[in-house]
């Protein structure tokens, strides 16, 4: 199928977590190697979008992507892969103007779907499917050969969730976990690595789950990452409070590449919406993990979070426990969802929740709160040298992420991809300017 897409243009679009930029990523190249070209504007022959419905706000998103689609090249194939896609009734994907409707663990196919769709021609059928049910689905085999997207490259060693958390609709759409064979994971890293990229981002659906259907350890994973000769950094993505053992942290930290960053979800700091939540821990567990932390990678160690906010259940007391927590263990960046209720979720059934004008006002309180404690962190390293990974870089200015994820602009030239050093001069909210060290 090689050549099926030669001279064939491509619009795509990305939504959602680091899981799907990932598959974002890998689609790109594997859409390439089959000859299409990526283009930003019409015209194209191609639509597809990488698909988020974790809220009802990546629901809306996503369909207004796709009317967008329709309306700029009328007689494109247009293809919707991913989670929304997974659970799409097939009249609303017609009623869209959707061609091909691809669900998880079958994103690998799309390179053919896409081929024989376009052979058709204009009027070549309706909607076509190709969904599987997410528990009986093998590992889908995207790959990647060189970061299509981003200066930093997203590798993905596991999908799937069976957590079941009372709010969330991935284990339904994500399917049953799955754990990447280490070594493809290994194999891919020093792909991407001998293509030029310094940095890997491991994701995964619920990353603390890999290798409990009997891969390596995560720490394993990670370790033999960081024999990887060329690789200077590593990251996770996204780790839950329940993964993060003192075995792991101590693994972790023996891994001179890896990041001084994590990101884990707290959602509410009050032990009766976490239980209600259906989390599986308290307040007290997560700033335990947060200590644990700062032994383990010192005191300037960047710990972000999700705050799930106006969740059925939740005062305003409940939620002035969440904000008086993340104040108090001095967390950075902080990402705040409002609730929106998911089909066949535990949650969605409950009326309890606050008023949507209250919801957005907390959700506002708790986003102000977020920008001043990541001012807050970022103005520890004022006065510091601190590495940069050009994202933009011209004769005159940079601007990148530094080892604790934080944005960095700097004066001097530089190249997208490589790495210089800048002594930061001072600190706007939240981000780090200065010149060349």
């Amino acid at each position: 199928m090689s050549a099926t897409l030669e001279g064939r243009t491509v619009r795509m679009e990305v939504l959602g977590c680091r899981t799907n930029q990932y598959e974002g990523d890998a689609l790109a190249f594997a859409l390439t190697e089959a000859g299409a070209r990526l283009v930003d504007a019409p015209p194209y022959d191609v639509a597809l979008l990488v698909s988020c419905t974790v809220t009802a706000v990546a629901d809306r998103k996503g369909r207004a992507l796709v009317r967008r689609f329709r309306r700029e090249c009328p007689d494109a194939v247009v293809a919707l892969c991913g989670c929304q896609a997974q659970v799409m009734a097939e009249g609303e994907a017609r009623g869209l103007g959707v061609d091909l409707l691809v669900g998880n663990r079958r994103k690998a196919r799309l390179p053919e779907l896409l081929a024989r769709r376009l052979a058709q021609g204009k009027g070549g059928g309706g909607v076509e499917l190709c969904r599987g049910d997410g528990e009986s689905d093998p590992w889908d085999p995207l790959e990647l050969g060189r970061p299509m997207r981003h200066t930093r490259a997203f590798l993905k060693v596991q999908d799937g969730c069976d957590h079941g958390c009372a709010y969330c609709i991935v284990p339904s759409v994500r399917g049953r976990p799955l754990s990447r064979p280490p070594e493809e994971v290994w194999a891919e890293a020093r792909r991407v690595v001998a293509s030029g990229c310094a940095e890997v981002v491991i994701t995964g659906v619920h990353l603390g789950l890999y290798g409990r259907d009997g891969a390596c350890s995560l720490g394993e994973l990670v370790r033999r990452l960081g024999e990887i000769e060329g690789l200077r950094r590593i990251r996770f993505g996204s780790l839950e409070p329940f993964a993060l053992s003192e075995g792991l942290l101590e693994e972790l930290r023996g891994v001179a590449a890896f990041c001084p960053h994590l990101h884990i979800p707290l959602q509410s700091g009050d032990d009766g919406v976490l239980r209600r939540m259906r989390r599986g821990y308290v307040a007290s567990d997560f700033s335990r993990q947060v200590e644990a932390l700062r032994r383990a990678f010192g005191d300037e160690v960047h710990v972000s979070t999700d705050l799930l906010v106006g969740f059925p259940g939740e005062t305003e007391e409940a939620f002035r426990r969440t904000l008086d927590l993340v104040t108090q263990l001095g967390l950075g960046r902080l990402h705040v969802f409002p609730y929106s209720p998911r089909p066949g979720t535990a949650a969605a059934l409950w009326t309890d929740r606050p008023s949507r004008e209250e919801a957005r006002r907390r959700c506002r309180e708790a986003d102000a709160l977020g920008k001043e404690l990541l001012g807050r962190y970022a103005a520890r390293f004022v006065g510091q040298e601190v590495d940069l990974l050009v994202e933009e870089g011209s004769e005159e200015a940079v601007q990148g992420l530094s080892p604790h994820f934080l944005r960095v602009r700097g004066e001097g030239p530089g190249d997208p991809g490589s790495l210089m050093t800048v002594r930061v001069r001072g600190e706007d909210r939240g981000v780090l300017w200065g010149d060349r060290g």
